[in-house]
Order: structure tokens, then sequence, then C-alpha cells
């Protein structure tokens, strides 16, 4: 079995690079949304291990939930018809929402979650 690191032709960020990022962004969130409580929408299964990094860099209270969503069935091509896996345990209404993905690439699954969650916000 090869070693997928054989595989990587160069690094654009190193993993230090990477979690200083992720701490400045949590420190934003907390600032854009202090004295809110918003919702952090995970969307399973790429996104835990930034997820759970970056709440832990956010200071300001606020609740977390997962969404499990799939545009490719069993291809590796996007199909364009989304489907909800796994869909959130909580009521948005009124809730401002942080969506956490993986990896953007056709657009499509986000452009879906973005309408499908959309709802009045909490705040202006």
């Amino acid at each position: 079995m090869s070693d997928m690191r054989d595989d990587i032709a160069s690094v654009l960020l190193s993993a230090e690079e990477i979690q200083a990022r992720t701490a400045e962004l949590g420190a934003q969130i907390s600032r854009d949304f202090d004295g809110r409580e918003p919702l952090f929408v995970g969307v399973l299964k790429g996104c835990f291990v930034f997820m759970a990094d970056l709440m832990r860099s956010v200071t300001i209270p606020c609740s977390v939930d997962f969404m499990a969503v799939s545009s490719y069935g069993n291809q590796t091509t996007t199909t364009g018809a989304v489907k909800i896996n796994k869909d959130l345990n909580q009521d948005i209404e009124g809730r401002d929402i942080i969506l956490v993905e993986d990896i953007l690439d056709s657009g499509v699954t986000l452009h879906y979650l973005k309408d499908y969650l959309s709802v009045p916000p909490a705040s202006p």
C-alpha cells in the first residue's frame, strides 16, 4: 500500500498556517456575532474535524447541529439533485446560521443549502 503523501506535488499551506487561520476565523466570528447566539450547521461528514477546530476558537455562546447531504449519489460528478440524508434537529427560525462545509466544487450543494436554510435572520 502506497503512502498518500507520495501523490502530493506541493503543500500550499502548512498545518501551522491552517491552525492559525482557523483560530483567526473563530476570533472574527466571535467579534461579528458578539451578543448573538449563532447556530453552526456542519455538513457531514467532511466538516467535522475543521468544525471541531473552529469551535475551539469561538468564544461566544453558540449552538451546533449537523446535516448530511449528497449531490453525487454513487457517481464522481454531481447529479445536480441534492438529497438530504440527515436534517437538522433544531428549529432555525430567527437564528443566525453559519454553514460549515468541507469542499466547494460545483456549488450545487451550497446553493441548495443556502436556499433551504433561508429564513428571516435573527438580526440585520
